[in-house]
C-alpha cells in the first residue's frame, strides 16, 4: 500500500471514529445515558464507551461522599441546641437513573433535595427525647438515634418517589453540641457546686478521721493509765494482805516495823504542857 492510500485509510478510519462518539466513565462512576434530554435505556461503567453520536452521557458519582450540615433544634428541657452533623452516603449504582430523574443531577440536588430535610428533620425529633444535659452524656446513644432516624426518614423519601435504596448512609458523626450561653453558664455553676461540696466532704472525712484517731490514742492511753493503776492497787492490796496475815501470826513484827522507821533520837520532853523530864 502507498503512502497515499495509507493516509486516506487513516482519515476514513479517523471519520469513522469520531462520527461514532466516544465516552470514558471514570472510577467511581457510573454513566447515563440521554437523547435529547432523554434518559435512554442502560448503565454505562467505569471504562472507555462508543456511544452513539446523538446521545450524551451523565456522569453520576457512586463514591461515598461526606456531607457537613448544622441543624436547631430543642431539648427536652427546651434548651436550644445547636448541632453538627457530618454524614458518610452514596447512591446505590443501580439506583442512579431513578435518583436522576426524580432529583435532578445540578450541583447539590442530592444534599438540599434528599439529605438536608432529612437531618432537620431527624435531629430535631431525636433532641426532644433528651435533656441538654444527657445529649452530651448520653452522646453514642444520640447518635445512633439519629443514624437510625435518617435511614429511616431517608428511606421514606425514597420509596415515596419509587427510588427504594437509592443512597446508602454509611456512617453519621456528630461533632458538635453548642447551647445557649445562658445554659453554659448554669452547667459551669453546677459543675462548681458539685466540687466544693465535694471538697467540703472530703475536708470533712479529713476532720472526722483524725478525730477518730485522737480519740482512739486517748483510749489507748486512759486504758494503759487504767491498767496500770489496777495493776498498782492489786499489787498494794497484795501486800497488805501478806502484811496482815503476817501480824497475825507475829504480833512482834509491829514492834519490828516502828523499830525499823526509829531514827535512833529520843524526844527531848515528854508529857503536855509542863516539862516532866529533861533528857540531855
Amino acid at each position: 500500500m502507498n503512502e497515499s492510500k495509507k493516509f486516506l485509510a487513516v482519515s476514513v478510519a479517523l471519520v469513522a471514529l469520531t462520527g461514532c462518539g466516544c465516552e470514558e466513565i471514570p472510577t467511581g462512576h457510573v454513566g447515563i445515558v440521554t437523547r435529547f434530554g432523554a434518559i435512554q435505556p442502560g448503565l454505562l461503567g467505569e471504562g472507555f464507551h462508543f456511544i452513539d453520536p446523538m446521545n450524551s452521557v451523565v456522569e453520576v458519582n457512586v463514591q461515598t461522599g461526606t456531607t457537613n450540615t448544622e441543624a436547631m433544634a430543642a431539648s427536652k428541657d427546651l434548651q436550644t441546641v445547636h448541632t453538627k452533623v457530618g454524614i458518610q452516603w452514596q447512591i446505590t449504582a443501580d439506583k442512579a437513573v431513578c435518583i436522576v430523574q426524580k432529583f435532578g443531577n445540578y450541583d447539590g440536588a442530592w444534599t438540599n433535595g434528599i439529605i438536608e430535610p432529612a437531618v432537620q428533620e431527624v435531629v430535631k425529633a431525636t433532641a426532644a427525647k433528651y435533656t441538654a444535659e444527657e445529649l452530651i452524656t448520653k452522646r453514642q446513644e444520640v447518635k445512633t438515634a439519629v443514624e437510625v432516624g435518617l435511614a429511616e426518614f431517608i428511606g421514606k423519601t425514597l420509596k415515596a418517589r419509587g427510588c427504594d435504596e437509592g443512597i446508602r448512609i454509611a456512617n453519621v458523626a456528630i461533632t458538635n453540641f453548642e447551647f445557649s450561653h445562658e445554659f453554659n453558664a448554669s452547667i459551669e455553676a453546677k459543675v462548681k457546686a458539685e466540687q466544693d461540696a465535694l471538697r467540703a466532704e472530703n475536708e470533712k472525712r479529713t476532720r472526722v478521721t483524725q478525730a477518730e484517731a485522737a480519740a482512739k490514742e486517748a483510749t489507748v492511753a486512759a486504758d494503759a493509765n487504767a491498767y496500770k493503776t489496777d495493776v498498782e492497787s492489786k499489787a498494794n492490796a497484795a501486800a497488805i494482805e501478806r502484811e496482815s496475815k503476817a501480824l497475825e501470826s507475829n504480833p512482834n513484827l509491829v514492834q519490828l516495823r516502828i523499830a525499823q522507821k526509829w531514827d535512833g533520837k529520843l524526844p527531848t520532853y515528854t508529857g503536855n504542857s509542863i516539862p516532866m523530864l529533861q533528857l540531855k
